[in-house]
């Protein structure tokens, strides 16, 4: 049974009418829904596994809503046909942080199982290369289990591509590249409102990104540097000093300052960017996770967000940077590589019972 409430945003939503929605009177905040949600399904399956209704003591969690909420998102996409696509975070998401997705990892048989049914996968990752070397480095299980499946004619045309720098840098599967990835100019794949960034106003918000991180270092004393890209900039911990880490709240306030910064200067009203807390280190994106999603899907032939599912792990704190994905199509909110698997296998049980 599908929500009213999420029947009725939707109805608004489509006469362009949500800001006078009921939900949108009771939760100011909400977002886009791409599709209702089967939210009455969603606790039954999760209080069936959680057995949330059976405690005395302690109250419905708040991950006992995100896994609702969750199941809720699953129940909706599978019961409305194919999904077309499913998007990943990289670390905390399908690996851990500062890791890289190696041959034994248990999601890669969920993917292979995604490819083979014809989603095709996209990772949108911080991470941003310009060289396929790196992200094969951090995506080897992944991309040799997918050579060798092609091999084994197991699968066949399989979509898989990178989209790196939040929305910066693209790389296509491609059985015969080196590395099994090819690099796609940014001119053939940039949406129509990305080829209004000016490059003087990119660069002039990289300045102004680079002045508060810098301002930050030097308030809070960090035992940090910067470190400038072509299209982005951020601060990591000083190389020779060890496994130093910085706390969280040092990182969560240099995003916050950053972020500030940047909203009031004159190249942050022309240009979007993303400032996020990365686990060890602050970085300023061009662009953000919305622009990079939106950009897989007109990529892959226009695939709609109702077609389309998001899982990442940042969706919360400072600078989460997966939480504007929520512009571009449905997700589903992670908070380990474990949850990731549970729920592909979700996903996967959902698809069989439709």
């Amino acid at each position: 049974m599908e929500s009213k409430l999420t029947i009725t945003q939707v109805e608004h939503q489509t006469r362009g009418t949500h800001g006078r929605s009921k939900l949108k009177a009771l939760v100011p905040s909400v977002g886009v829904f791409f599709t209702p949600l089967l939210l009455e399904e969603a606790f039954n399956f999760q209080d069936d596994r959680r057995k949330i209704s059976s405690r005395r003591f302690v109250p419905p969690s708040f991950n006992d809503i995100r896994l609702t909420l969750n199941s809720a998102q699953l129940m909706s996409l599978t019961r409305s046909g194919r999904i077309e696509l499913v998007t990943f975070d990289g670390d905390v998401t399908l690996y851990d942080d500062g890791e890289s997705l190696t041959d034994e990892n248990p999601v890669i048989s969920r993917i292979l199982r995604l490819l083979s049914q014809g989603t095709h996968i996209g990772i949108v990752t911080a991470a941003g290369y310009t060289d396929g070397a790196k992200y094969y480095e951090r995506l080897h299980g992944l991309l040799d289990a997918v050579a060798n499946a092609v091999t084994e004619k197991e699968l066949e045309d399989p979509k898989i591509i990178i989209l790196g720098g939040e929305s910066n840098y693209l790389f296509e599967f491609d059985f015969h590249a080196d590395n099994f990835l090819n690099f796609v100019a940014r001119e053939i794949w940039m949406l129509d409102e990305m080829r209004t960034w000016q490059e003087e106003d990119i660069q002039s918000l990289l300045d102004v990104a680079e002045g508060a991180l810098r301002e930050c270092i030097s308030n809070m004393q960090l035992s940090a540097e910067t470190l400038r890209k072509d299209r982005a900039v951020g601060i990591i911990p000083v190389a020779g000093r060890g496994n130093k880490r910085f706390n969280r709240e040092q990182l969560e306030e240099t995003v916050l300052v950053t972020q500030q910064v940047l909203d009031l200067s004159t190249p942050g009203k022309k240009v979007p960017f993303c400032a996020f807390n990365g686990g060890n280190d602050v970085f300023v994106d061009i662009g953000d996770k919305s622009w990079g999603v939106l950009s897989c899907q007109r990529y892959l032939g226009g695939i709609d967000g109702s077609k389309t599912l998001h899982v990442g792990d940042q969706f919360l704190s400072a600078g989460a940077n997966d939480f504007k994905a929520r512009l571009a199509c449905t997700t589903a909110w992670i908070a380990n590589p474990a949850e990731t698997v549970a729920l592909l296998d979700e996903l996967h049980l959902h698809t069989e019972s439709n």
